[in-house]
């Protein structure tokens, strides 16, 4: 067929000798092809088109471009292309001299083309989007059938006008296309070019290579494949596409095209198609023009190029191997040429719009003999249109009266998808494992459509399952096998179990079929299926397959290959499936037309032959004329004295009616925090997608699907939530308009409320905008792939919107995607991260009710359970008698749309009822039971309410034409039995509002208590309480809430095309309810029949005869109707035992018909006893016993059995049922027991009580009205347990990846059912997310996209406006912090003394006058209200000054804190970033993250008698702060500035924070608080927190403690810092006095800060001008650290003073506080630390607390300066983790982490005590602090008498007072000569400490003596060398140790008492 077979041999020999070597490797077990085919130039798939003789033409389709070298699995490709020529161009869409090819470009350039030629589109692998033109002489190109193509190439370059290429090889080579696969015309040149009215090229037809395009492979997408109806380009108007699948068809579009639907009939849906008559599928090129100019309008499928056929070949054999390329298991493979695998098996499916219509039916799909034609008559002998199914093999033409068949692929669909091996199992060495055989499959399919209820319809989903069990069962032993051991070269041989062959395989079908009462029947043909498919339609015209359901036709003739179709021919079943494939605009249109055309008027005309007094609507004019001069129905009057009542004494009140106040529940607010969480870990992540820390405020927008009604109620919830005022997005008086601001209708005007969205997004970085997407399964139309994009803008518009780059980009932008059905969102291409989903949590876990709510919430699940409990009425029901009425109908009037036929039935019903409950009491027999229950509740529910409250009676009529006629006749109805003021009749449209009649809207107001005259509803939810008929229309529902008042929900007249997940429980989502949780849910259902439970009628005995026919003659009713009524009223009238007397009708009426099974005899004998109002409780035995009674001549419709002639059955199905047409309303599950012929008068209406119907509202959810067929695929389960509907495919805009699919499991979370999805379904072309693989990112998902998922009408609203409230909270709280902020203490023990600092507006103390202040040696810092009080020589303490001591755990708790607003001079912790941080934090391009090198730094230092090793971790971009060796790079100081420097540029001192357990919450990030300034700051961390510190903090320098300070102090840090800072002085003096510089001048000072000071402030003092006057005012600001650092540097004199520190902030400073700017006093938290001056003072190295107080004390006592600045002051974050918090005293023995009390951190010496796992200094100190009174009893509140401390302040407790002594020669020391102590402290002392210092104190009698030593030798040497013997008494017993091992070097103790 072309040159392109280069090396093919055409022999005989050749032809046989491949044929034998194909048998064999047919005949052999192995599935490896013998070597024969690697030799030959032949692809895998081409096996047996040369070889049949012609009979058969099966050429496999080729594949798209390069597909064999993408595909993961396919062997290498031989060929190879000769490389190009040196220096031409090689760029894809260039030919070699460099010319563009390519369409886009060159579409309106002149080309020439020489006679004889046409112009003609490449495609190339590389370039999927692009046609490259050629010139191929039209020779060389098929004819229009696809003959006649002579063999060879000759064609000419357009691009360099180069001529006369012979091979397509050397073509192929000079327009770049660099195929891997051989070069092939047909396989390459794909489309006509055809030039469009304005002149440009565009894409035409495709190129009908007859092997390639036309072969007996149907399309897997089910595109209209059979159309000429090219399944259209986005790139060109039309292109022909025969077996490409179609992207945005669905795959059950009537393949072949034979008529999707009636459309034959109308010439509007077939105008489209008749552009150029197509007469079995020929159509030229000449005729393009037409067909483009006809066809513009359609719409038009997208970029079909993207898509390839890799299915496996057709022609299924052993030797066929998994692993060509053909093989296709439905995943799609990766790679940017590959195209997409469409297939899919699912029956509900959207098709193409438009492509109906004789046109569509006739391509052909290679002939296979003689065509075969339709009858003409077909439809009306067999009242239903024959739906064929293309099953294996080829399919003959048809031709002749096509309208009256339908043709899918569906079924070969499922076939080639169940064929293709799943990869899940190709690690098992899968060529092994064959995939199931066609026979097989034929014989699965028989036995299953054998084994199918008369009123079941076949799913290819079962199917699917089912040839999944099969050969899984098949081949279990081999999958096991390989799960156990590796694959081994040579697999062992399969299993011998015999396979089907083709011969056997009519005679196993037959005998499978013969079971089943001919409802299959099977045709053998001999030599193709034509004859088959001939003898089926003679045998319907001759009407001998009445009671055949499915036809199955098999041709197992030559070759061992079958063809096989199955035709559905049962009329149920063959209408179902028809109609199913059409995609729901279809379906409109199909509706639309017979309205319009009047087809519909024959079943108007039909129903009134029906009713024995003539027209029905003679019978309303005659009601309507007898009774408009008095009102004589007891109804109409009852209600017009109501309501004459209301209007003159005051409106009665009704207590059930109560509106809700908008409250949070807890579920609600548990998911909000779920979402808040979700936010929270993004921005934590370390990707930097999100940096909260940024965001100032939220702000959001709502976008909503375009119904009015959910826009309406979006705006309520926005408005009543308050999230408005509470983001402060609006001030407290805010207006509508300004709410609609923040909710976005998706319709047209949609595009420029949000592009001001998004441009406000861009103009305020700082604010975080949320973009909710509702009810976002909704429209997710991709706008690439938009079909409609002419014809509704608003198609596609959430791609285009909300897809968008720039929400995509802006890092502002969070999206939330909110639905209650995300299947649809859950594909392989989602944009959402499976992390970022958020689902509803369920209420119940382990048995535990999570969190527990008043109200229960009614969903899917439960009402499912409604109908499998035995004690209470089911709420999901059907009805019987309204199923039999459609079907009989429907086999009157076949070409009628059953949704037409359903919707009048249903509509006529609701008449009837009407007239019936109003007193027409014959009508009752025209309707159904359950229609008479609703309307009788209906009418009769305002009158049991005081206020007239009524119920609501949903009516759901998809189709908008169809609910504009119900709204018409139940309208006029209505109107003629004067029922207008009973109830209104609403007509509900997603595009307009609610119109509610005045009368009502009255109602309401009162109701509701609204005094605006304007007040119109605008939601269902403002219709509560309102007693009417909501006829909800349109195709879904768009979200709408209905009130509590819904008592019924109808949803008969559903579609068919709801058989996918999402539209099924969108669907019934509409009933889903929350009821009130007090009351027990099963008594409230179970009165659910009744709404007036008040009355008992008796009947009269008229009824008898008439009752006991009707049992007899009724069809089955439903089988959840009414087990026996559960109602009060008229249970026990006379009627219901006589009725039971008869064995004819057991259980009549609504009872006698409950099951669908036939009766057993013993049950029709059974007379169940009269049941009266006591026994409503019955047994659910019982229940069921009656369940099942039944009169013996119903007809079983489960049996499959001749179905009553359309007459006969309408007539029984009118089901006389009686029921009481009097006010005891709804006594209809018993729907015969009282009398239709009492009709009473006003008079005889007794209300002995009122019952409004919102109180039983409260209490239970609406019952269901489902079809049939929805009831069974909802109530019945498949093998998983779950309901079988949630096994159908989940939306319509996905497909299934492979049908080798595991089921969804019942014991599946909602996690794990996403993540069933997100692997086994991917997108269709028509969805949004089709091309997110494709954009070449890994990870595909996007950072800021969310999405929250939970059931229909469960809250989710609720949900996320408080998310959105939380979010605006936690970035406030981001904003602020907690600060301590608490009084300084001990301010009364300050002596107001005369010294003061005198000059207060002074901005640096005067040294000379500083030294002449008095140090204060009292605590003032509040963190310190526990300590011990430091007495000097003037103080003298009462005991009631002191606070009383706190509980150790208390002490953090109850610390006063304020919430701070951050400044923008904050210091923060690793979670904030923001731009200017990034390279401060080291995230830069310059310095690669965490580049830093580790710097050993040793230096000697006597007192600990070793050297010390200390490690630094230095950035790279900090290296310049330090001095290194050259060479060697050995570090040797960090650099310090002079005194004298005045830079502002940067600080001076090095700030050093020393931190343990804080790596994320200290506050280390100082780049704001210095200003950006300079600054050298280094961690102090320990060795083993290194690492993390490193990991949060990678461009921080570290000062590393050496590991013996893993479990030490502060103070250990605090201790070398200060010595290290010191050495580091004396080094840089040394080096810089090389340069000169003089010592002096050398920069001492460094900062010891802790790692909580965030902020600093500055107190600013007005004196009015006088310096130092002492009235002043102030005011407090904040400032930057660099701010205060700079001032302080800046200091006269400053290196005379050796501490200098702050004020702590705190709110409730006095103007005592900052009226001295300077005190000489104790320093705090941040301090600036003079190492030079304090070289001989050290920090204690043991210290775990008060060490700086400790310190304080020291440098005091050497004589240095201590100068805290209060102008200044630090405020100081509470966080809490980490600090000295992060020490734990456990227990060391055992393994429970006990907290042990102080009381017991120390021992006696040598005891069995426990010990603990702590440093023996923090249990001394935690132990003096807390139990100090045991050491030192005279002491406790005895602060007249302090304890004396000698060296060492130790906090002994608040109760206890200190006083500070130093042993230093030359220090200052407080006068002790009037103090008598009441206790001696000595705590490590050294040398210094002499018995001649102690004897100069005074101690009282019984003073206390406490010595601490490291060991008890050392204790002794103490005694003895203090002579403390002389004054002090030991006991042996008062010896203690810190409980410690003797590892752990505890501390020992010894107490004495002063003699």
């Amino acid at each position: 067929m072309g040159n392109s077979y280069a090396g093919q041999l055409k022999t005989t020999r050749f032809e046989e000798v491949l044929h034998n070597s194909i048998e064999a490797s047919l005949r052999s077990n192995s599935l490896v092809p013998r070597p024969i085919f690697s030799q030959l130039y032949l692809e895998a798939e081409r096996h047996l088109s040369a070889l049949e003789g012609g009979s058969r033409v099966d050429h496999e389709e080729e594949e798209e471009e390069g597909e064999g070298g993408l595909e993961p699995n396919c062997p290498p490709n031989p060929y190879q292309m000769l490389p190009p020529p040196e220096g031409c161009c090689t760029t894809d869409g260039f030919c070699q001299a460099g010319k563009d090819l390519r369409l886009a470009s060159i579409s309106n350039e002149p080309i020439d083309v020489p006679a004889g030629f046409l112009l003609v589109g490449a495609k190339s692998p590389n370039l999927p989007d692009h046609l490259l033109v050629c010139a191929v002489d039209k020779r060389f190109l098929p004819d229009d059938s696809g003959h006649n193509a002579l063999l060879g190439f000759s064609g000419n370059c357009v691009g360099c006008g180069k001529k006369g290429f012979c091979y397509f090889t050397e073509f192929s080579n000079h327009i770049n296309l660099k195929l891997t696969t051989q070069p092939k015309k047909q396989k390459h040149l794909k489309y006509y070019l055809v030039r469009s009215a304005q002149g440009a090229l565009t894409k035409g037809p495709l190129i009908c290579w007859k092997g390639s395009e036309f072969r007996g492979r149907q399309t897997p997408a089910g595109s209209c494949s059979g159309s000429l109806f090219p399944p259209l380009d986005s790139s060109g108007p039309l292109a022909a596409s025969s077996s490409e699948p179609t992207p945005g068809a669905n795959p059950s579009v009537p393949m072949g095209a034979q008529q999707a639907g009636p459309a034959s009939d109308h010439p509007s849906l077939t105008a489209a198609a008749t552009g150029p008559t197509v007469f079995n599928g020929k159509d030229s090129p000449k005729h393009q023009q037409l067909v483009k100019s006809k066809l513009s309008a359609t719409p038009r499928p997208s970029a079909l190029g993207i898509l390839t056929n890799s299915g496996p070949p057709k022609k299924r054999h052993k030797g066929w191997s998994p692993e060509s390329p053909s093989a296709t298991d439905g995943s799609y493979p990766q790679g940017g040429g590959n195209r997409a695998k469409y297939e899919s098996a699912s029956m509900s499916y959207m098709p193409q719009v438009g492509l109906v219509g004789p046109a569509s039916v006739t391509f052909p799909v290679v002939a296979s003999g003689e065509p075969v034609s339709v009858p003409d008559n077909l439809l009306k002998i067999c009242k239903a249109k024959p739906v064929i199914f293309k099953g294996h093999g080829n399919f003959p033409y048809l031709c002749g009266n096509l309208n009256d068949v339908v043709v899918s692929p569906l079924l070969y669909t499922c076939y080639q998808n169940s064929q293709s091996i799943s990869r899940a199992y190709e690690q098992y060495g899968a060529s092994t494992i064959q995939p199931i055989s066609e026979e097989t499959q034929l014989l699965l399919t028989v036995y299953y459509l054998v084994q199918l209820a008369a009123d079941q319809v076949p799913m290819m989903e079962d199917l699917e399952q089912i040839f999944l069990r099969s050969w899984r069962e098949s081949h279990l032993t081999e999958i096991r096998q390989y799960q156990q051991a590796p694959p081994q070269p040579f697999p062992p041989a399969p299993s011998a179990v015999a396979p089907v062959t083709s011969a056997q395989l009519p005679w196993l079908a037959g005998l499978a079929a013969s079971s089943c009462n001919d409802s299959v029947h099977i045709i053998e043909c001999t030599y193709s299926l034509a004859e088959g498919l001939s003898e089926m339609f003679r045998l319907l015209i001759e009407g001998k397959l009445a009671k055949t359901n499915y036809v199955v036709i098999i041709c197992a003739c030559r070759n061992a290959a079958i063809d096989s179709c199955i035709a559905v021919t049962g009329k149920y079943q063959a209408r179902i499936l028809s109609e199913s494939l059409l995609t729901p605009a279809e379906y409109q249109k199909e509706v639309s037309y017979e309205l319009v055309t009047g087809k519909v008027d024959s079943l108007g005309a039909f129903f009134s032959t029906l009713c024995p007094e003539g027209d029905i609507d003679i019978l309303l004019d005659k009601f309507h004329q007898e009774n408009q001069g008095h009102i004589s129905s007891s109804l109409t009057a009852s209600s017009v004295t109501k309501s004459a009542s209301l209007d003159v004494g005051g409106a009665p009140t009704c207590t059930s009616y109560t509106l809700e106040p908008h409250h949070i529940r807890p579920f609600q607010l548990a998911v909000a925090q779920k979402l808040l969480s979700h936010v929270c870990s993004i921005a934590d992540s370390s990707t930097q997608n999100l940096d909260l820390g940024s965001f100032e405020k939220v702000d959001f927008l709502i976008c909503i699907p375009p119904s009015e009604v959910t826009y309406q109620q979006t705006l309520f919830h926005v408005w009543h939530s308050g999230v408005l005022l509470e983001l402060g997005l609006e001030k407290e008086h805010m207006t509508k308009q300004r709410v609609e601001q923040y909710v976005l209708k998706l319709d047209a005007e949609a595009q420029t409320k949000f592009k001001s969205f998004l441009q406000n997004s861009f103009q305020n970085p700082h604010t975080l905008f949320v973009l909710i997407h509702d009810h976002a399964h909704w429209d997710l139309v991709s706008t690439v792939h938009n079909l409609y994009s002419q014809s509704d803008p608003s198609v596609g518009l959430v791609d285009r919107l909300l897809n968008c780059r720039e929400v995509k980009e802006a890092p502002n932008i969070v999206t939330l995607h909110v639905t209650s059905f995300p299947y649809a969102l859950q594909t392989q291409h989602t944009l959402i991260s499976p992390y970022n989903e958020i689902h509803w949590p369920a209420s119940y876990s382990n048995g535990a009710d999570l969190y527990p709510e008043n109200k229960k919430y009614f969903g899917l699940s439960e009402f499912i359970e409604s109908t499998l409990s035995g004690h209470s009425l089911p709420l999901l029901r059907y009805d019987s008698s309204f199923e039999a009425m459609v079907t009989a109908l429907g086999k009157r009037f076949p070409r009628l749309h059953s949704a037409v036929i359903r919707t009048f039935v249903l509509v006529q019903h609701y008449a009837a009822a009407m007239m019936a409950v109003s007193g027409l009491s014959q009508m009752k027999n025209y309707t159904s039971v359950e229609t008479l229950e609703i309307t009788q509740n209906l009418i009769n529910s305002p009158k049991q309410c005081p206020c007239g409250h009524g119920l609501m009676v949903l009516l759901r009529v998809p189709c908008s034409p169809l609910a504009a006629v119900a709204y018409e006749r139940l309208a006029h109805v209505r109107a003629r039995l004067a029922l207008e003021q009973h109830f209104e009749i609403i007509l509900s449209n997603p595009s307009s509002g609610i119109t509610v009649g005045k009368h009502f809207v009255k109602q309401l107001k009162m109701w509701q208590k609204i005094e605006d005259a304007e007040w119109r509803p605008q939601t269902y939810l403002e219709l509560e309480g309102l007693p009417c008929i909501l006829i909800f229309s349109g195709m879904d529902p768009h979200g709408e809430s209905l009130p509590r008042s819904l008592r019924y929900c109808d949803l008969r007249l559903i579609n068919s095309s709801c058989l996918v997940r999402t539209a099924l429980e969108q669907e019934l989502g509409l009933a889903a309810y929350f009821v009130s949780n007090q009351i027990p849910l099963e008594k409230g259902v179970c009165g659910e029949a009744l709404e007036s439970d008040t009355e008992k009628l008796s009947s009269t005995d008229s009824e008898d005869e008439e009752l006991a026919t009707e049992g007899s003659t009724s069809e089955k009713r439903s089988p959840v109707k009414r087990e026996r009524p559960c109602s009060h009223d008229s249970t026990s009238s006379p009627l219901s035992s006589k009725a039971s007397s008869k064995s004819a009708g057991s259980v009549l009426g609504g009872e006698s018909s409950a099951q669908p099974g036939g009766p057993s005899q013993g049950e029709q004998a059974r007379t169940p006893q009269p049941c009266s109002p006591s026994e409503e409780g019955r047994a659910p035995g019982d229940k069921q016993r009656l369940r099942v009674s039944q009169g013996p001549a119903v007809v079983n419709r489960h049996s499959p059995g001749p179905a009553p002639q359309p007459d006969s059955g309408l007539r029984t199905s009118q089901k006389s049922v009686q029921v009481s047409v009097t006010s005891s309303s709804s006594q209809l599950s018993s729907s015969g027991s009282s009398s239709s012929s009492t009709v009473p008068t006003a008079g005889t209406l007794v209300l002995q009580a009122s019952h409004c119907s919102m109180t039983k509202a409260c209490q239970q959810p609406p019952v269901v009205f489902l079809p049939k067929l929805v009831y069974d695929m909802v109530t019945s389960t498949d093998s998983s347990g779950l309901p079988k509907a949630a096994s159908l495919l989940p939306s319509h805009s996905v497909m299934w990846a492979s049908s080798f699919r595991p089921l969804l499991s019942k014991t599946m979370t909602s996690t794990e059912q996403s993540l069933y999805y997100r692997q086994w379904t991917v997108p269709r072309p028509s969805h949004m997310d089709y091309g997110n693989r494709a954009e070449g990112r890994v990870d595909s998902f996007h950072p800021r996209r969310l999405l929250l998922s939970g059931p229909p009408q469960i809250g989710k609203t609720g949900a996320y406006l408080q998310f959105l409230s939380i979010l605006s909270r936690m970035l406030i709280r981001l904003t602020e912090v907690d600060v301590y902020d608490e009084e300084e203490i001990n301010i009364n023990l300050r002596e107001e003394s005369e010294w003061h600092y005198l000059q207060l507006s002074d901005p640096w103390p005067d040294l000379e006058l500083f030294k002449t202040l008095p140090f204060d040696y009292i605590i003032h810092d509040p963190k310190y209200e526990d300590a011990s009080l430091i007495c000097s020589h003037h103080q003298a303490i009462k005991s009631e000054d002191r606070g009383t001591s706190r509980k150790p755990e208390d002490l953090y708790m109850r610390r006063q804190t304020a919430r701070m607003r951050l400044s923008k001079y904050a210091a923060y912790n690793t979670y904030h970033h923001c731009e200017q941080c990034h390279q401060y934090m080291g995230f830069h391009p310059r310095y690669q993250l965490y580049e830093s090198t580790l710097h050993a730094f040793a230096f000697s230092y006597s007192m600990l008698g070793e050297e010390i090793q200390l490690h630094f971790v230095i950035p790279k971009s900090k290296e310049h702060h330090f001095v290194f060796s050259q060479p060697g790079g050995r570090l040797e100081s960090m650099r310090l500035p002079l005194v004298t420097d005045k830079s502002h540029e940067y600080i001076k001192s090095p700030t050093f924070t020393p931190t343990t357990g804080r790596h994320e919450h200290g506050l280390f990030n100082l780049y704001h608080a210095m200003d950006g300034a300079s600054h050298l700051h280094v961690l102090v961390v320990k060795e083993y927190e290194m690492a993390i510190y490193k990991k949060y903090w990678p461009n921080h320098i570290m000062l590393v403690l050496p590991s013996i300070f893993n479990s030490a102090g502060v103070g250990a840090a605090h201790f070398l810092i200060k010595e290290l800072s010191y050495h580091n002085l004396e080094l840089e003096r040394s080096r810089q006095e090389e340069l000169g510089i003089k010592p002096q001048d050398i920069w001492p000072f460094i900062v010891i800060s802790d790692d909580s000071c965030v902020m600093w402030n500055v107190v600013d003092i007005d004196c009015g001008g006088e310096r130092s006057s002492r009235e002043f005012s102030w005011s407090e600001r904040n400032v930057s650290l660099k701010y205060i650092m700079q001032h302080i540097e800046a200091s006269p004199n400053i290196t005379h003073y050796a501490l200098i520190g702050m004020r702590k902030w705190s709110s409730k400073t006095g103007t005592g506080e900052v009226r001295e700017p300077f005190s000489r006093c104790h320093v705090h938290d941040f301090v600036v630390l003079n190492v030079d001056l304090t070289q001989n003072v050290q920090y204690n190295q043991n210290r775990f607390l008060c060490d700086d107080v400790d310190f304080n004390l020291r440098v005091q006592s050497a004589g240095l300066l201590l100068c805290r600045f209060n102008r200044f002051s630090v405020m100081k974050k509470q966080i809490a983790v980490g600090g000295h918090r992060s020490f734990h005293v456990t227990s060391k023995v055992s393994d429970n982490p006990m907290t042990v009390v102080p009381a017991q951190y120390i021992c006696a010496p040598d005891s069995k005590h426990t010990f603990l796992a702590a440093p023996a200094q923090l249990l001394l100190e935690k132990f003096l602090q807390h139990h100090s009174h045991h050491f030192f009893p005279l002491s406790l509140k005895n602060h007249g008498h302090p304890v004396l401390l000698v060296d060492c302040y130790l906090n002994l407790g608040s109760q206890i007072s200190v006083c500070y002594v130093s042993s230093r020669p030359h220090s200052l020391n407080i006068s002790c000569s009037d103090f008598m102590f009441s206790g001696l402290l000595l705590y490590l002392c050294d040398s210094f400490v002499g018995a001649s210092f102690l004897k100069k104190f005074h101690f009282l009698k019984g003073a206390t003596l406490c010595v601490i030593c490291q060991d008890r030798n050392s204790l002794r040497q103490t005694v003895v060398r203090l002579e403390l013997e002389d004054e002090w008494q030991f006991r042996l017993r008062d010896e203690f140790q810190t409980a410690n091992a003797k590892e752990d070097r505890p501390l020992f103790f010894l107490t004495g008492r002063h003699i």
